[in-house]
């Protein structure tokens, strides 16, 4: 009898697993060049050498040749492909030292991806130089074949940022193919990816993104995929939009879903499971409940519920426990200007609401004690305030990588809006108050 009661647990589970695995789409994922329908920006800032024997990358940097002769206040230094791959390999090799590599996944709160990542070195990198030519103009020359010279490659003077910029134009008229390598199908390949560098103040500040974007189908749907910020070529954390046709038109950032959020596609529902790199292929999971029973930092989805204690009073709240009312999580830091110039908003909006309709939750990160205590007398913040910090990692749960971010949260728990403030947050809590009440 316990034979059979095990061999039918063992069938249950096997169907089961099976079940759950006809819901893991894998969808191959095929590169363009641009930004397709995501909106682009300045890219991330490229970081140049330097001669400080305490520097943990010293030993990492690439040694090149060739720079203009004519050239005066040169510097050097290199633009990542894949920051994993880049640490991954250095501690392998023993260009940086244990302790730091365990100090930068503790930092990062980072585990590598090793099926996608090499010990053997790969060009995961490519070197660039900037200088002032003869005639006094800032220059920049990229080692976009990865040949460790610049002497077969051409300077240029880079393009002056602003926000009006026309990133897809710049895409196709002034980008650099540079040749990289990766790890594919667990094979050492090259690739080229177009770079677009540009520059910020005129002082050898550089600012660099990749113009690559990636696509997949999914029965009559496109899927448009790209690395965030296109700041490099991981696809580590990745956004995902369904689009039937691309004709130019950019996408609402909140639209975007990232890692573990969720696509509407048709009238299905998939979790973004990422991408595994190793082999380019997209991973979508079908999801069968309906958005207000889903936790997500999306609009529309139930919001993630956490607790903490309030800064200096001996109690707690809870998200969950705010049900009822409508609710503002406003992330924030104390060295963060734009929060600081919001905060008298803040103040006016939850002295004239209703609190048995409208409650306000700060939450701070990454600042000091000391100083969210010097701030709250300052301005007079009486609404709550929490800590995220590494035991209730409310930050971590939403996903905040820039502060001031805000979450507006009906009385059932779903969030209807991000990132309202001044005159917008207070019509729409208005309106939002009013309607209730009526």
């Amino acid at each position: 009898m316990r034979i059979k009661a095990l061999l039918l647990l063992c069938i249950c589970l096997c169907f089961i697993t099976a079940c759950e695995k006809d819901k893991i789409l894998e969808l191959p994922i095929t590169y363009h060049k641009g930004f397709g329908p995501f909106q682009s920006s300045g890219g991330g800032a490229i970081a140049f050498y330097n001669d400080d024997e305490n520097n943990p990358w010293k030993k990492a940097f690439l040694k090149v040749s060739g720079i203009p002769k004519n050239w005066t206040d040169v510097k050097v230094g290199d633009i990542n492909s894949d920051m994993d791959q880049y640490v991954y390999q250095n501690y392998h090799s023993g260009n940086i030292s244990k302790e730091w590599y365990v100090e930068l996944k503790k930092r990062w709160d980072w585990e590598p991806d090793t099926l996608k990542l090499s010990k053997d070195p790969l060009k995961c990198r490519a070197a660039f130089a900037v200088g002032f030519d003869a005639s006094g103009n800032e220059m920049v020359v990229v080692d976009a074949n990865n040949n460790y010279d610049f002497s077969d490659d051409e300077p240029f003077i880079p393009i002056e940022f602003n926000s009006n910029l026309d990133w897809d134009a710049l895409a196709n008229n002034a980008a650099i193919n540079v040749t990289f390598e990766r790890v594919l199908n667990n094979k050492k390949m090259q690739f080229k990816a177009p770079l677009i560098i540009t520059t910020l103040y005129q002082d050898h500040y550089l600012l660099c993104n990749f113009a690559q974007y990636g696509t997949a189908k999914l029965d009559n749907h496109l899927i448009s995929i790209h690395s965030p910020k296109f700041r490099d070529l991981s696809y580590k954390n990745v956004g995902v939009t369904s689009n039937q046709s691309f004709n130019g038109e950019k996408i609402d950032f909140d639209k975007v879903a990232f890692n573990n959020e969720y696509l509407e596609i048709g009238t299905n529902l998939y979790k973004n499971l990422g991408v595994k790199r190793n082999k380019d292929i997209l991973l979508l999971e079908k999801i069968d409940l309906p958005k207000n029973e889903i936790r997500s930092t999306q609009i529309g989805f139930r919001a993630i519920d956490f607790s903490g204690s309030l800064f200096k009073k001996q109690s707690t709240v809870s998200l969950d426990g705010l049900e009822g009312k409508y609710v503002l999580l406003d992330f924030w830091a104390t060295s963060c200007g734009p929060c600081i110039q919001e905060i008298p908003n803040l103040k006016t909006l939850y002295g004239n609401t209703d609190k048995s309709k409208f409650e306000i939750i700060g939450i701070v990160g990454d600042s000091p004690m000391k100083a969210l205590e010097q701030l709250t007398n300052k301005h007079g913040i009486t609404w709550p305030q929490i800590i995220s910090d590494d035991s209730n990692k409310i930050k971590e749960k939403y996903g905040i990588i820039k502060y001031p971010s805000t979450f507006l949260i009906s009385p059932e728990g779903i969030i209807l809006a991000k990132d309202l403030r001044g005159k917008e947050l207070e019509t729409t809590i208005d309106s939002l108050i009013n309607k209730t009440s009526s």
